[in-house]
Protein backbone atom coordinates (compact mmCIF):
# COMPACT_ATOMS: atom_id res chain seq x y z
CA UNK A 1 0.00 0.00 0.00
CA UNK A 2 2.61 2.52 1.11
CA UNK A 3 4.31 1.71 -2.73
CA UNK A 4 1.37 2.59 -4.13
CA UNK A 5 0.80 5.94 -2.29
CA UNK A 6 4.40 6.79 -3.30
CA UNK A 7 4.45 5.94 -6.86
CA UNK A 8 1.32 7.84 -7.34
CA UNK A 9 2.99 11.21 -5.92
CA UNK A 10 5.90 10.49 -7.97
CA UNK A 11 3.46 9.82 -11.14
CA UNK A 12 1.83 13.17 -10.08
CA UNK A 13 5.01 15.36 -9.51
CA UNK A 14 6.14 14.38 -13.00
CA UNK A 15 2.88 15.51 -14.85
CA UNK A 16 2.67 19.14 -12.86
CA UNK A 17 6.49 19.44 -14.03
CA UNK A 18 5.64 18.45 -17.85
CA UNK A 19 2.50 20.72 -17.76
CA UNK A 20 4.33 23.62 -16.10
CA UNK A 21 6.98 23.42 -18.77
CA UNK A 22 4.41 23.19 -21.61
CA UNK A 23 2.79 26.53 -20.01
CA UNK A 24 5.89 28.43 -18.66
CA UNK A 25 8.91 27.27 -21.00
CA UNK A 26 10.71 30.84 -20.30
CA UNK A 27 10.19 30.63 -16.49
CA UNK A 28 13.26 27.83 -16.09
CA UNK A 29 16.53 29.18 -14.26
CA UNK A 30 19.58 31.03 -16.93
CA UNK A 31 21.28 27.41 -16.32
CA UNK A 32 18.71 24.96 -16.56
CA UNK A 33 18.17 26.94 -20.46
CA UNK A 34 19.17 24.90 -23.75
CA UNK A 35 21.10 27.40 -25.90
CA UNK A 36 22.78 26.77 -29.04
CA UNK A 37 25.11 30.11 -28.33
CA UNK A 38 26.62 31.50 -25.30
CA UNK A 39 25.41 34.18 -23.32
CA UNK A 40 27.24 37.51 -24.18
CA UNK A 41 26.33 41.36 -22.99
CA UNK A 42 24.34 42.97 -25.10
CA UNK A 43 26.51 46.42 -24.66
CA UNK A 44 30.31 45.33 -24.29
CA UNK A 45 30.25 41.66 -26.05
CA UNK A 46 31.67 39.56 -22.94
CA UNK A 47 30.73 36.81 -22.33
CA UNK A 48 28.54 36.42 -18.92
CA UNK A 49 29.78 33.66 -16.58
CA UNK A 50 27.31 32.89 -13.24
CA UNK A 51 25.34 36.24 -13.18
CA UNK A 52 22.24 37.80 -14.60
CA UNK A 53 23.94 41.48 -15.63
CA UNK A 54 27.61 42.28 -16.74
CA UNK A 55 30.10 44.29 -14.58
CA UNK A 56 29.99 47.32 -17.31
CA UNK A 57 25.89 47.63 -16.63
CA UNK A 58 24.43 46.23 -19.82
CA UNK A 59 21.72 43.34 -19.78
CA UNK A 60 22.27 40.06 -21.05
CA UNK A 61 20.82 38.68 -24.82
Amino acid sequence: MLFKVILFFLLAMILVALIGRAMFPGALPRVMRKRKSTPVCGKCGRYLIGTKTCDCGGKAK
